[in-house]
Formats: structure tokens, sequence, C-alpha cells
């Protein structure tokens, strides 16, 4: 057994994000035959993800403020703290923040078996696509 040593918090690259977000590691893989990625985001108001798709899904967890999460089909849901949100492979989303506040998330994957494809990036998210009726 072990203490983690502590990760230093990144800010994550305008090619990926639109607004403010920081990432912090909680845990990664050890040895070849582990998956597991656990990081705490940050996001400032408005900040979001470009759209994306993980190889093996996601997993989120809000755990303060309101999330939006949006799905190629126009949906888009409010996750607020205390609940998990899941994606599955393969399902091109965008998670942020509302207008208005913060909000934080741990997000939790498994590496795909081709990490280049873990997850895959595409392009940013439009104003109107975030500002969606939400569910």
């Amino acid at each position: 057994m072990q203490i983690e040593p502590t990760s230093p918090t990144v800010k994550n690259p305008p090619e990926q994000f639109h607004g403010d977000v920081w990432l912090e590691r909680i845990a990664a893989p050890h040895t070849a035959d582990q998956r597991m990625t656990v990081a705490l985001v940050r996001f400032a108001p408005g900040a979001r993800t470009a759209w994306h798709s993980h190889a093996r899904g996601q997993y989120l967890r809000v755990v303060s403020g309101v999330a939006l999460v949006g799905t190629r089909d126009g949906v888009v849901v409010e996750v607020r703290p205390g609940q998990t949100l899941y994606t599955p492979p393969g399902e091109e989303h965008w998670h942020g923040a509302t207008a208005d506040c913060f909000m934080e998330h741990l997000a939790m994957l498994e590496a795909g078996d081709d990490p280049a494809t873990t997850t895959v990036w595409k392009e940013h998210v439009t104003d109107a696509e975030y500002a969606a009726v939400r569910s």
C-alpha cells in the first residue's frame, strides 16, 4: 500500500476546452494491466469541454455546482451535486458549468485498448448547443 504523490493542478488546453478548466489527477494506472483514471475537474462559469467520446465510457460525479452535459441529439441535462452521470462507450458528448456558477466533478474512465482512442476529441461546442433547452 502507498500514499499517492500529489499531482499539480493543471489548466486544460484551449483546443479541447472553452473557458477556464483545471484538472487535478486523483488516480492513474501503475501497471500495463490497469486502466482506471480519476480526476477532479473544475470549470469556471460557462466553461465546457469540446465534443468528445471515450472508448470505454465515462462516469462523472458532480461534487459542487451544476454540470451541464449534452449529447449529439440535442439533449442537455443538469447534473447536481451527489449525482453520477454515465456516458456509454463511443457516445459523443460535452460537459461543463452553468453560466453563473463554478462546477467541479470527478471524471472516471478506463483507457482504451489503443491509448489514442481513450478520449477522442472533436470540434468545440457552439454557443447555441451550450444554451439548448435543459431537461
